[in-house]
């Protein structure tokens, strides 16, 4: 299921046309771009509800008063925020996937559980959340039943996802200055009419800000499998600092000022029996609501054009093999499909959901996370052609980084989790720790990989015979 070299660099930066790739890396004459634009590809996506309600949660829910929810949310946003720059310059090196690129880490089909989860988590998890949110915005501001405006959403996002990387660089190009001017002023108003003093955090939750941080690390953190994915056309000569710079920036300054303002929000009466995204504009000037709630629809929107994208990604760098005909964008199609049926699912009760949701994905990208990380210091002396020969070697393995990375999953949430569905082992007898599970994950499967990398058959082997890397990896 590859395209050829040809193909993909007569693709080039056309806008108009359907992205041949896959998993395969892109050629030298198909890239295009500057790391600059990264900085709206990466704000677009967090002018949604979904950001806000990380901020409604950690108040309304939680209840932490407001200075140490803006504290909990500049942390934990931070630390995603860093995590994402460091993994998309990866994309410039190799022309790849995020999820092809942590091949070298985890091996050829070791790296099919990463994959295979985020898979799951953008294609159809993201997907979910974030078309509900767009629903709820379009039915109160067109007062159509919720189920039409779901549909009506999910057409939209899945045809943007469709057409690939440049149309989905452009539409986040295009809303960026709509929702970034909306969410301003709306901004302004809600904070000028919250009362923050009232947020005194008398009654939080046991482990409330270590819950928001989490949250927010979730959130922001949620993209960083994604990272590659939308710098692997960038011209290999892109300077590194502009590549990790613009998309971190991009996520944090989104994420911080949404859910600030989300937090903010939650000091202010609204009256019983509102949607959350109408509880949210409650407060605004009518004229001012409509244009939020339309820039909430169209947040979602371009978040989901990102999540169906890279989930397609992600299942083909799995490494399963497809007909020729079934393409990255058939595979979009699928998930869009799959998503619509779990976000009807979620158009009740999703409140707890969301914030469920939020916390079990960071269950299993903090130990991935770990691995990728300990794995780029180690192979920090290695030329690109040595990395990139391992990338489409299906010989290579490295068992110990799966392994290493299911126990800390496992371990972090037997020991550590803390939500509706399930109480780990010391979060219920410690409750005021909060949800540390992506932390506890983190530490044990960095320890674990540095050790099983030793034992005989785990660690990074290459089988006899197998063909001398090269500068560029093989298709997947």
């Amino acid at each position: 299921m590859t395209a050829a070299p040809t193909e993909i660099s007569a693709y080039g930066d056309h806008v108009l046309a359907v992205e041949p790739t896959g998993a395969e890396p892109v050629p030298d004459d198909a890239r295009h771009g500057r790391p600059l634009g990264l900085l709206w590809t990466w704000t677009s996506p967090n002018m949604e509800f979904a950001t806000v309600f990380i901020g409604v949660l950690a108040v309304g829910v939680f209840g932490l008063g407001f200075w140490p929810a803006v504290l909990a949310i500049v942390l934990g946003t931070a630390l995603g925020a860093v995590a994402h720059a460091f993994l998309g310059l990866s994309g410039p090196r190799f022309g790849v996937p995020q999820m092809v690129a942590g091949r070298s880490a985890f091996g050829y089909w070791g790296n099919a559980l990463p994959a295979g989860l985020n898979a799951l988590t953008a294609g159809i998890g993201w997907f979910a959340v974030n078309s509900v949110s767009a629903s709820y915005a379009l039915n109160t501001l067109l007062g159509w039943p919720v189920l039409l405006c779901l549909f009506i959403v999910v057409v939209l996002q899945v045809g943007i996802a469709y057409f690939g990387h440049n149309f989905i660089q452009s539409a986040e190009k295009y809303t960026f200055p709509l929702l970034a001017l909306v969410f301003l002023i709306a901004s302004g108003v809600i904070l000028s009419k919250s009362d923050i003093g009232a947020a005194t955090g008398a009654h939080a939750f046991k482990g409330a800000f270590l819950l928001t941080a989490g949250a927010a690390f979730g959130y922001a953190a949620g993209w960083t499998p994604y990272g590659s994915d939308y710098t692997r056309y960038l011209p290999r000569t892109s300077p590194r600092w502009a590549v990790g710079l613009w998309p971190a920036l991009g996520v944090f300054l989104s994420c911080v000022l949404l859910e600030t303002v989300g937090a903010a929000s939650a000091t202010i009466a609204v009256p019983k029996g509102l949607t959350l995204t109408d509880a949210f504009t409650h407060a605004l000037p009518t004229w001012l609501a409509d244009l939020t709630l339309l820039a909430i629809a169209v947040g979602g929107i371009a978040a989901n054009a990102l999540n169906i994208y890279s989930g397609s990604l992600s299942f083909v760098a799995t490494g399963i093999r497809l007909p020729a005909a079934v393409r990255r964008a058939t595979v979009a199609l699928v998930f869009g499909v799959a998503g619509t049926l779990v976000a009807w699912s979620g158009l009740s009760d999703s409140g707890t959901k969301y914030e469920d949701f939020l916390l079990v994905i960071t269950y299993w990208i903090g130990p991935w996370l770990a691995v990728v990380f300990i794995d780029r210091h180690l192979r920090r002396n290695q030329s690109d052609a040595e990395v990139g020969g391992l990338l489409g070697d299906r010989s290579f393995s490295n068992w110990s980084a799966p392994v290493a990375m299911a126990a800390g999953t496992g371990l972090g949430v037997w020991l550590f989790s803390n939500q509706s569905d399930y109480t780990g082992l010391v979060a219920k007898h410690v409750p005021g720790i909060g949800d540390i599970a992506f932390l506890a994950g983190f530490v044990i499967a960095g320890v674990l990989y540095l050790a099983l990398r030793t034992v005989p058959g785990l660690g990074p082997v290459t089988a006899p015979g197998a063909p001398a890397p090269t500068a560029e990896p093989a298709g997947a």
